[in-house]
């Protein structure tokens, strides 16, 4: 009797595998093959769910970017409104932070594909989604501390952004405690 296979779970071991070879080696240098073997499958297994490399490099964009939204918003759904709202905003904006290995790889793949956004017209509007959405919800997480101001919004997200991308490149240097401190001094500085 022939095994039967689950195309979502097949779907996702696929673009999991992904994740780890642009991690390890860059978008640039994915290919199928590559692919394949990390995801322990046949190179036709690969080519049943995705027609093309460019369409599975795209296919794995749009997955991190659901796989983030759905942890921000599993993390939100956690939270009480008696919450103190500090640290409702630290623990929020963990999930956009190298905090543990998953992120970190996590974000050396958003990284990989932001700069493959920049000459891809396909990857394009998932950068642009990346982005936007950051600002959304830091201007949200702002309103929690009672801070309504575009400039602030804009200045909390590309501290997040500037952390990821030190974090992921310098782990060592900067550690998540560090990256903890950064962002809880700088939340200490708004005036509300």
């Amino acid at each position: 009797m022939p095994k039967i296979v689950d195309p979502v779970e097949r779907r996702r071991a696929v673009v999991d595998a992904v994740f780890r070879v642009v991690a390890r080696r860059g978008v640039a240098q994915v290919t199928l093959r590559d692919v394949a073997a990390e995801a322990g499958l046949a190179i036709g297994s690969v080519r049943h769910y995705f027609d093309s490399h460019h369409e599975l490099i795209v296919a794995a964009a749009r997955e991190m970017v659901d796989r983030v939204e759905a942890r921000v918003l599993a993390r939100r759904d956690r939270l009480s409104p008696g919450d103190d709202p500090m640290r409702v905003v630290e623990e929020v904006l963990d999930e956009f932070l190298p905090m543990d290995a998953a992120r970190a790889d996590e974000i050396a793949v958003w990284l990989e594909f932001v700069v493959a956004a920049r000459t891809d017209p396909e990857l394009r509007p998932i950068s642009i989604e990346l982005h936007q959405g950051l600002r959304t919800v830091t201007g949200r997480l702002l309103a929690r501390l009672g801070v309504d101001d575009p400039i602030e919004t804009e200045r909390l997200a590309a501290l997040v952004d500037g952390l990821s991308l030190a974090g992921a490149l310098h782990p060592t240097r900067l550690d998540p405690t560090t990256i903890r401190t950064v962002i809880r001094h700088h939340l200490a500085g708004l005036k509300t």
